[in-house]
């Protein structure tokens, strides 16, 4: 079984990388587990590339991807679950399945709100939208 594990670093992705540490040993051989944060990428303004580096955007990427996977990778370390850490840049939900796909998953996991509020309103429910994508199971995690 390959599972795919999205997170973004909020108290919710905790939620779901425990949910998946309690579920997994239920499965007869440990699951192959992909630990995914996808970065939604910097706007490439006019000029920027005078004033930041793409070095600078990079090293930005980085920093931010493994303080991301940072709780989630410890929580799962802890268990003894062995998994690979992936980052990415790109849309977020559309980048989850790609990287499901990609990978043969069986089934993907993550937390319902990482964003939370008005800004998870305006721009929409990665969840839902990864829920209406998929061609494989979803585990929300509330």
């Amino acid at each position: 079984m390959k599972i795919l594990l999205a997170v973004d670093g909020s108290p919710h992705s905790d939620k779901a990388t425990k949910a998946l540490i309690k579920h997994a040993a239920l499965y007869n051989k440990a699951p192959e587990i992909f630990l995914l944060y996808v970065h939604l990428p910097v706007p490439n303004l006019p000029g920027m590339h005078r004033v930041i580096s793409r070095n600078a955007i990079k090293r930005y990427y980085r920093e931010e991807s493994e303080e991301a996977l940072a709780n989630s990778g410890r929580l799962l370390n802890r268990a003894k679950i062995i998994h690979r850490a992936l980052m990415f840049v790109g849309p977020v939900a559309e980048t989850i399945i790609e990287q499901a796909k990609a990978r043969n998953c069986d089934l993907i996991y993550m937390g319902t709100r990482g964003m939370g509020g008005l800004k998870n309103m305006l721009l929409g429910s990665t969840a839902v939208k990864v829920l209406r994508l998929a061609t494989i199971p979803v585990v929300l995690v509330k």
